[in-house]
């Protein structure tokens, strides 16, 4: 598929099937995360994957996130502080930018798989080290509810800013 077309085809599924995702589609997932590039190539990244639902159910129930659409298969997208690279001239810590990456590299595969995908932003990054058990170093990015979907994509994806809107050329 044409990266632009996949990219049109792409959007936030917030409703799944009943089906479970295969274990070759999981890796094929995992391998698009792998693929990812990050900054110096520290490859801080570090993903949890979440295919108990009772796991997946836990973060509701814990007040984590209401955002889990019952979907199948979650993946928590985070990186790891002692390994990220840190910028120089402000000590900016880049491991947020390649966990990002790496997670829109899930969601692309996720779309050419055939698989739904949403990016949720909108969780409690305490309750999700809690309730998952992930170390202190660790900062978490995304939560990446993964699935068949069961709807179509709403109008509301359809809707952009002109590229005028969001670019300029020589001058900001």
């Amino acid at each position: 598929m044409d990266f632009l077309k996949l990219a049109q085809e792409r959007y936030s599924c917030r409703k799944f099937e009943d089906k479970p995702v295969e274990e070759e589609k999981i890796d094929a997932l995992l391998q698009a995360a792998q693929l990812a590039p990050t900054a110096v190539n520290f490859q801080p990244q570090r993903i949890l994957v979440l295919t108990d639902k009772e796991k997946i159910k836990a973060l509701d129930e814990n007040k984590c996130t209401r955002y889990t659409f019952n979907a199948p298969l979650m993946m928590v997208v985070c990186y790891d502080t002692e390994k990220s690279w840190k910028r120089k001239y402000d000590n900016a810590d880049e491991g947020i930018v390649d966990a990002s990456i790496v997670a829109t590299h899930i969601m692309l595969e996720a779309t050419s798989l055939g698989l739904g995908s949403t990016w949720v932003g909108s969780f409690d990054p305490a309750i999700a080290k809690s309730v998952l058990n992930i170390p202190e170093n660790y900062k978490v990015v995304a939560l990446l509810p993964i699935g068949y979907p069961d709807q179509k994509p709403s109008a509301k994806h359809s809707d952009r800013l002109p590229i005028a809107d969001i670019s300029s050329r020589n001058n900001f």
